[in-house]
């Protein structure tokens, strides 16, 4: 295999567009490996498979021996302390691996190297798996004595969230199948999801584009642009059904499947599980939302249709710029300015960890054939960074975007010192930092408005982010609920999955919005459906409470920002309930998210009094 260096090419983007933005930065991965083929990966790669061997020789079986032992809680933490280590150590190689596959996941070279990886990766971690296992049979008495010891106790929280795993743990043999199958299973259909979005072009004006560049252009001022690119979707996405079709039936029955064997009741207990949050909690978030949806998505897409003259939107409109208002290209500098300037009126601190992911490379923003589509910010592992992946084409929603993407940074950087145990947040929090992230940036922005024009342009494009992050997230949620009950009976159709969609799209956006043709495909590229089914409600879970979090800060700002930011550093190691208390919150209050929604609701009241 070639050698690759780590630090990824330049943006493929036209000369007048990339002057417009600026230089656009590129990660360096170096600060995880030198390359694909450097002596330090091979050397790690080895010392991880020789750790899980000697780490099953040492333990398996002998838990329980420990824990009858006088220094049980000290020997015991020797142990997570050692265990901890090469998570930390597996993680490194894989988010490096997966890390250099995102920059590009059409190159052969990366996608042999990411595939090669994993399965080693897998083969290694399969000697693990007797350890938790093992953890949630070992008597619960002994335990408690045991975690008297303050070195042992340190691991409570991650303890804490194995143990509630054990309702659902399987024995030993069919966990080893699950996870080693996992790679020929979910991951390959995974990849194959990635690969084939990542090559898919769209045809617009002559030039051939990759979905993330298609998309940008229903965000453009004339109409015309945006109709052409929905129109390309709707052809390219057509003509894949087939496959994005096969693809939803294997992974819902795959997922099916393993929640009989696991004894989940509901198709999306594993999710909330996994989110340390309570199905009623999420149940009232989604009662709330579709509740709201006359109030919210139904009315605003009325007001714009209004602004647009139009009776109804073509769902090409759905995101256009306002009529009449100056659009321009943001450059990259003036993003981020924008971004640490709003983090550092809230919290110098906040900021200061922000600026270090420009400083220090560990950004990556351009368009480039190939790349992963989306953003996103990877923690990768306690001893190291996050990186932060962008697709950046100067809109103002790439700004908020960016200011999304480093709420996450920022707080996988606070909760990297509680180790690769508990650094990591369940979603529904970890959406939490982001979201706020975004709050801050649009009130900077919002603040500074010239005139009421700029002022009803940047609160209808937060109304609209709002309705996004919220209401079609829930949206989402549905859709999912449904696709994977109808699975149980059997495969859907390509056109079943496709009325499904139109139909749950059509109940939350309202009469505003007109779902012509074409529309009934647009569920194949979403790629929370793929890699992370019912993660979607986690945004509108990070959204109200962020909206109730806000309203606390502007009643009492004095200190909030130390108590936000310890809740970030808190990492896994607290409940949502535990984290919220600190601001008089409480997301088990069904009334609570109402106070999210109604704000939404404010901002959509304010935009019908400043009407022309």
């Amino acid at each position: 295999m070639p050698a690759l260096r780590a630090t990824l090419a330049a943006s493929a983007a036209p000369g007048g567009a990339a002057a417009a933005l600026g230089a656009l930065p590129q990660w360096d991965l170096t600060d995880l490996y030198p390359g694909l083929e450097s002596p330090e990966l091979t050397a790690d790669l080895a010392r991880a498979e020789s750790e899980c061997l000697v780490f099953e020789a040492d333990h398996k079986g002998r838990l329980a021996e420990v824990l009858d032992a006088p220094d049980a809680g000290a020997r015991m933490a020797a142990i997570l302390k050692r265990y901890e280590g090469i998570e930390d150590l597996l993680g490194r190689l894989y988010s490096y691996a997966g890390l250099v596959y995102a920059g590009d996941t059409t190159d052969p070279v990366r996608a042999k190297f990411y595939g090669d990886l994993q399965e080693k990766l897998t083969d290694a971690s399969t000697h693990l798996l007797f350890f938790t296992l093992e953890l949630n049979r070992l008597d619960d008495a002994k335990m408690d004595a045991a975690l008297a010891d303050p070195a042992f106790a340190h691991y409570r929280p991650w303890i804490e969230d194995v143990r509630a795993e054990k309702p659902y743990q399987l024995d030993d043999k069919i966990e080893q199948l699950f996870h080693e199958k996992g790679i020929t299973g979910r991951g390959a259909w995974n990849r194959l999801f990635d690969e084939t979005i990542a090559g898919l072009r769209f045809d617009i004006d002559g030039k051939s584009l990759p979905l993330e560049q298609t998309l940008n252009y229903l965000a453009e001022p004339e109409e015309g642009k945006r109709k052409a690119a929905a129109e390309a979707l709707a052809k390219v996405f057509g003509e894949n059904l087939r496959l994005f079709t096969l693809v939803t039936n294997t992974l819902a029955k795959d997922k099916d499947i393993s929640d009989r064997w696991r004894g989940f009741q509901d198709i999306a207990d594993s999710r909330h599980l996994a989110n340390r949050v309570e199905r009623e909690v999420v149940d009232a978030l989604v009662s709330a939302v579709h509740a709201a949806y006359p109030r919210l998505a139904h009315r605003y897409y009325k007001l714009k249709a209004k602004w647009f003259g139009k009776e109804k939107l073509a769902y090409w409109d759905r995101n256009a710029p306002l009529p009449r208002v100056e659009t321009r290209t943001i450059g990259w500098d003036e993003a981020r300015d924008t971004v640490l300037g709003a983090y550092s009126t809230f919290s110098p601190r906040m900021a200061d960890i922000a600026r270090t992911f420009f400083d220090r490379s560990w950004i990556d923003a351009g368009v480039r054939p190939g790349k992963a589509p989306g953003a996103f910010a990877h923690p990768t592992v306690p001893s190291a960074h996050p990186y932060v992946l962008l697709n950046y084409m100067g809109k103002p929603r790439d700004v908020m975007t960016l200011a999304h993407e480093l709420g996450h940074g920022v707080h996988q950087v606070l909760a990297a010192p509680n180790g690769a145990l508990m650094a990591p947040t369940p979603l529904t929090l970890a959406e939490t930092a982001s979201v706020f992230g975004e709050m801050l940036t649009f009130r900077r922005l919002l603040a500074a408005a010239p005139d009421r024009a700029a002022r009803r342009a940047m609160l209808a494009s937060k109304v609209e982010d709002m309705i996004n992050t919220v209401v079609r997230q829930i949206a989402f949620y549905t859709f999912e609920r449904r696709i994977h009950t109808e699975r149980k009976q059997g495969e859907l159709t390509a056109e079943r999955i496709c009325t499904i969609w139109k139909d749950v799209q059509a109940e939350s956006l309202g009469e505003g919005i007109d779902l012509g043709p074409g529309y009934e495909s647009y569920w194949v590229y979403i790629g929370h459906f793929i890699h992370s089914p019912f993660y979607v409600y986690a945004y509108a879970f990070g959204d109200c409470l962020v909206n109730s979090l806000y309203a606390v800060y502007e009643n009492a700002s004095d200190g909030f920002a130390e108590r936000y930011l310890a809740m970030l550093a808190a990492g896994g190691t607290k409940h949502h309930s535990e984290l919220l208390a600190p601001f008089g919150l409480d997301a088990r209050d069904p009334a609570f998210w109402q106070t999210g929604l109604n704000l939404i609701e404010r901002m959509i009241a304010e935009l019908e009094e400043m009407e022309d």
